[in-house]
């Protein structure tokens, strides 16, 4: 069953369902151009220090790092961007801007496409094998 998501940090309509990549994802309702923010992602504030003692042997983690010292656990969020999965080939990227962390599309989405980024470094350290399948897949995170 898909569950449609329509928060005030939320640009576009999107849905969570499962997906293909891992677990659930995140999947455009409407059609996106390229360069539109899709939305944002919301959390708990906690520390870098914490950040890193909350992913320890953790295999499904949802922290952004702010700063050297800050990140968000979006674990606990209600945002729907919080189920974007890991793509080698993305359609969309992720940024931090002024202390908050927003989706933009790289390309134009119509309805029905996952939502993916590249995650960049992350907790996993290279120890999770990437299940995105594009060609030219890096093979870990």
């Amino acid at each position: 069953m898909a569950l449609a998501f329509s928060p005030a940090h939320q640009l576009v309509a999107v849905n969570v369902r499962r997906s293909r990549i891992d677990g659930f994802g995140v999947f455009a309702d409407e059609p996106v151009p390229a360069g539109a923010k899709l939305g944002e992602l919301t959390g708990e504030a906690i520390t870098v220090a914490e950040a890193r003692r909350r992913a320890q042997g953790l295999s499904r983690i949802m922290l952004v790092e702010l700063s050297s010292s800050r990140a968000i656990d979006a674990s606990r969020s209600s945002d729907p961007m919080r189920f974007t999965n890991h793509s080698c080939s993305p359609n969309a990227r992720i940024a931090v801007e002024d202390g908050q962390i927003a989706f933009f599309a790289l390309q134009a989405l119509v309805p029905g496409d996952e939502i993916t980024v590249d995650y960049g470094a992350t907790h996993h350290e290279g120890r999770l094998a990437c299940r995105c399948a594009q060609p030219g897949c890096g093979g870990w995170l």
